[in-house]
């Protein structure tokens, strides 16, 4: 019942920036999380006989070293966009509360999602410029909200997941 009317489009205050940076802390430990699976994949797959020691230094094959960046890049990617596209929610977003939804209030679309994966890293990477136009914007969108033309609201204390 409470979950109700949190769908509805109701309008709630935009997310401040630090719900959004523990949101995404939380989200990193996942990601990361995954990431080890790939490499511990790609070493059961190839084994670790493909990385060599060369004057106190690892030197690990290339092939191997672009296909697990591909890899960390398209679960990255893939973890991000589906929650964001079926929930609105990463797990992180969803412990602080906080989702992302289109201006209008709808689910964000593949090319929304997209966009906002694309522009959201250089927006944190830059010094955090794109992050910190939460306070430059009357709205308090980041950069890559309005690029995306998406926003990220917190939810309320009776908005609760399960």
């Amino acid at each position: 019942m409470n979950e109700s009317r949190c769908d509805q489009t109701a309008e709630y205050p935009r997310a401040g920036l630090f719900r959004r940076l523990a949101a995404l802390l939380y989200d990193v430990f996942l990601v990361a999380a995954i990431w080890m699976l790939l490499g511990f994949i790609l070493q059961l797959v190839f084994g670790t006989n493909t990385n060599q020691l060369i004057d106190g230094r690892v030197i690990t094959n290339p092939l191997l070293d672009n296909l697990l960046f591909i890899l960390m890049l398209l679960s990255s990617f893939s973890f991000y966009c589906w929650f964001w596209m079926h929930r609105g929610q990463t797990l992180g977003m969803l412990a602080w509360r906080i989702r992302v939804e289109t201006a209008e209030g709808g689910s964000i679309t593949l090319l929304q999602a997209i966009i906002r994966f694309l522009t959201a890293w250089p927006a944190f990477l830059f010094l955090g410029m794109g992050y910190l136009w939460i306070y430059v914007d009357k709205s308090g969108d980041a950069a890559h909200d309005k690029l995306s033309r998406t926003k990220v609201m917190r939810l309320p204390k009776s908005c609760r997941p399960f």
